[in-house]
C-alpha cells in the first residue's frame, strides 16, 4: 500500500508539477530548495527531564515565515498548507530518523463542532500526511477532545492551564500501551496543552512520550 501511494505521487508530481508556495518555482514541490534554506530551520532535539513528555522536537521558532504560514493554514482556509508543513519536516533527517524509533502518532484533537466549523483539524491533517510518508502508524481514535474551551491563544498560562484540563481523553488504551507515542500538535507555546494529552497517554499505560511541533514560541 505505502509503495503503491508513493507510486501515484510520483505520477501526479509529472502531471502535474507542484509550485513552490513561496517563490512560484515550479518542478521542484511545494517548497524549492533555495527557500527551504532561506528558513534557516532548527530542528531541535530537546529531552525533557521534569514534564509528562520525555521529548520535545521542534524545527522552528514561531516568528516570522513561519509564524505566518501557521495562522494562515490554521485560520483562512488553508488545507493545502499541511502538504507544506509536512515536506518541511520530511526534508529534516534527523528528525525523521529520530522519530522512526517511535511506534505511533497521535495528533492533538479538535472539539467536533470548532472542527466542522474549520472544516479540518491541522494537527490531523499533518499527521495523516507526515504518517505516510516516514511509515509510521497514526491513531485519530485514541486522544479524544471531550469538551469544548476557549480558544488558548486568547489566554495567558495560567488561564491555558485551567482551560484544557478534563477536555481530554483517552479510547482504546490498549493501542498505546507499552508503545512509544509521538503526540503531534502544530505550535507550543505554554505547553499548557501538550503536558495535558502526555499526562493522560502516559497514564494509559505509554511508555514514552514524544510531543512534535511546528514551531515553538
Amino acid at each position: 500500500m505505502q509503495i503503491l501511494r508513493i507510486m501515484i505521487d510520483k505520477i501526479l508530481d509529472v502531471i502535474f508539477p507542484k509550485v513552490c508556495v513561496d517563490c512560484g518555482k515550479q518542478g521542484e514541490g511545494i517548497i524549492c530548495t533555495s527557500c527551504f534554506f532561506n528558513l534557516h530551520l532548527i530542528n531541535q532535539i530537546k529531552k525533557e527531564y521534569r514534564k509528562n513528555y520525555d521529548y520535545l522536537v521542534y524545527l522552528s521558532k514561531y516568528k516570522d515565515e513561519m509564524r505566518s504560514k501557521l495562522l494562515k493554514f490554521k485560520f483562512y482556509d488553508s488545507a493545502y498548507l499541511s502538504e507544506y508543513f509536512t515536506e518541511l519536516l520530511i526534508r529534516s533527517e534527523n528528525i525523521c530518523n529520530f522519530l522512526k524509533k517511535f511506534d505511533l502518532i497521535i495528533p492533538v484533537p479538535m472539539y467536533k463542532d470548532k472542527k466542522l466549523r474549520r472544516g479540518y483539524n491541522q494537527t490531523e491533517l499533518i499527521t495523516k500526511n507526515f504518517s505516510n510518508k516516514i511509515g509510521i502508524k497514526y491513531d485519530m481514535n485514541v486522544l479524544k477532545r471531550v469538551k469544548s474551551g476557549t480558544t488558548q491563544s486568547l489566554l495567558n498560562k495560567d488561564d491555558r492551564i485551567k482551560n484544557v484540563a478534563n477536555v481530554f481523553d483517552i479510547e482504546n488504551e490498549w493501542k498505546i500501551k507499552d508503545k512509544n507515542i509521538i503526540l503531534f500538535d502544530d505550535i507550543f507555546t505554554t505547553g499548557a496543552t501538550v503536558e495535558v494529552c502526555s499526562k493522560i497517554i502516559k497514564k494509559a499505560g505509554a511508555k514514552k512520550v514524544c510531543v512534535l511541533v511546528i514551531c515553538k514560541d
